[in-house]
């Protein structure tokens, strides 16, 4: 028998269910949404969740899709989901948890005495402390991105090689390669001996159709190379970048972009311009070094200073 919150499930079997992680301001507990999915055949365990960023959904349009696919009856080993992780923003579009004003994926493991953040970190932690992989499905918040798989161990870990096996398998297209700050699960996961990728499903307000296809796709990917399911995967190279050049505006006004996503780019290589209403041009930004377009703004009006994108820097295929 699988339990996880108020689900659980024998072998052969499926159940969803909550996890309680607190109580809302008039004392109603807070249940995150969990399922179990229990194969008849004994195999690995899959740690899933998304929306630790309550305004990325992505990640639960993946879940919507991939749950009612999953039979027990063909599965080998089990599945554990967290569909919403971020409770508090998720109700209110917010990328961080406005109980405690912090982005909750900055404090795994967490802490089941902590704030309101590290007590759902705490909680989701449990369920995924025993699993032996862990994707943690993300998008680009509200900006534009390419769609990428994030190994963030670092790479010195001992577990380096297998999530950056693990993020070929899910099969996104891109890898950052790059060590993330402290508290991200796909920190603390590798940290307790659990390959860890963090799949960075475009960027979008609300569902992408298109980022969700390969999320779903990603997940049946990883299923079957890892023996939970029937079947093969294409192991194709995926582009590899190890670090960022972010590109702030030198001007206020709007901004035109002068390359698309996923277009690579020389050094020298115009990135964007910034006019004024009228059309005057006010600065023209060129990229640092040679890369790949890699994430933008959503919006055109800049203030001076303000994020415009990214680059990813130190290419190459793995």
């Amino acid at each position: 028998m699988t339990t996880l919150g108020t689900a659980s499930a024998a072998p052969g079997e499926v159940d969803t269910g909550r996890l309680t992680v607190g109580e809302t301001r008039d004392g109603s507990p807070v249940g995150l949404p969990v399922a179990v999915v229990n194969g008849e055949r004994e195999g690995k365990t899959l740690y899933m969740q998304a929306a630790s960023d309550g305004n990325e959904l992505n990640g639960v349009g993946v879940i919507r899709e991939v749950f009612p696919k999953l039979d027990p009856a063909e599965l080998a080993g089990e599945i554990r989901i967290v569909g919403i992780v971020n409770f508090h923003g998720f109700q209110i579009d917010s990328h961080r948890n406005p109980i405690d004003d912090t982005k909750l994926n900055r404090t795994y493991p967490g802490d089941h005495e902590g704030t309101s953040s590290e007590r759902i970190a705490a909680a989701t932690f449990d369920a995924a402390r025993d699993a032996d992989l862990i994707l943690d499905l993300h998008q680009g918040s509200d900006s534009r991105m390419i769609h990428e798989t994030r190994v963030r161990c670092g790479r010195r870990h001992r577990l380096h090689q297998q999530c950056l096996e693990l993020a070929k398998v899910f099969g996104a297209g891109h890898i950052l390669d790059q060590k993330g700050p402290d508290g991200q699960l796909a920190r603390a996961g590798p940290d307790e001996g659990i390959p860890t990728i963090d799949p960075e499903l475009g960027g979008t307000v609300g569902f992408d159709t298109g980022s969700v296809a390969v999320g779903v796709e990603g997940v049946f990917n990883v299923l079957r190379h890892y023996e939970f399911i029937e079947g093969d995967v294409d192991l194709t190279p995926q582009t590899r970048a190890s670090g960022f050049d972010q590109y702030g505006a030198p001007a206020g006004g709007l901004v035109d972009f002068t390359v698309d996503l996923g277009d690579r780019v020389k050094r020298g290589d115009t990135l964007f311009r910034v006019t004024d209403p009228f059309g005057q041009l006010k600065a023209e930004v060129t990229a640092d070094s040679n890369g790949l377009f890699w994430r933008t703004r959503r919006l055109p009006q800049v203030a001076t200073g303000e994020y415009v994108c990214s680059v990813g820097t130190d290419l190459d295929s793995y």
